[in-house]
């Protein structure tokens, strides 16, 4: 049995959350969002917590037990306060604007990249930082994944698009080689 499949997850009062059957329908203030139970799960809802149970055991698979828990907390947080990772654009002419709900890059290509913003998620662009945010987090870490992937940071210059915080080991190239090589000769 998993241990983090057992843990009740807490509600809000301002969340609604509604299962009919393997359905479950989760509603706040940010949004609402829907998830499939696997075969074999239940969810009792209560005032002030939710708790998934295994019903069947030959059905269900405990290993997943954690995992859909976790679905399901990520849905109630997502619902009430909405999910955002935010993208640092580096370099010279590295540019970011949203027209309407798309993105549109200019990353030193022949030609602006535009990206639709997929349902439910929104793009907010703020000194060359890009902010995706949306109910699902699962969605919003796969578009920040997917812009990130435009122009990954380079180990030279450091030049890219990244995560905020996140941390790039520079190399040092060919000329401090050359130079630690040289001296190492003599």
């Amino acid at each position: 049995m998993s241990r983090i499949g057992q843990k009740p997850i807490a509600k809000e009062q301002d969340v609604k959350v509604e299962a009919s059957g393997s359905a479950v329908h989760v509603e706040g203030s940010a949004g609402k969002m829907d998830l499939t139970l696997p075969e074999g799960f239940s969810l009792t809802t209560g005032e002030k917590e939710l708790l998934l149970k295994i019903e069947n055991e030959r059905i269900a698979d405990g290993k997943i037990h954690g995992l859909f828990r976790s679905l399901l907390q990520n849905a109630v947080t997502g619902v009430k306060k909405p999910w955002t990772k935010t993208l640092e654009l580096v370099g010279v002419g590295y540019r970011a604007q949203t027209t309407g709900s798309d993105l549109v890059l200019n990353l030193g290509f022949s030609h602006p990249i535009n990206i639709k913003a997929p349902a439910g998620i929104t793009f907010q662009v703020t000194e060359n930082k890009v902010t995706v945010s949306g109910v699902d987090k699962y969605m919003v870490g796969e578009m920040a994944a997917k812009i990130r992937r435009l122009k990954p940071p380079e180990p030279y210059k450091g030049k890219g698009i990244r995560y905020t915080g996140e941390h790039i080991r520079k190399k040092l190239g060919k000329a401090a080689k050359a130079v630690g090589g040289a001296a190492g000769a003599k």
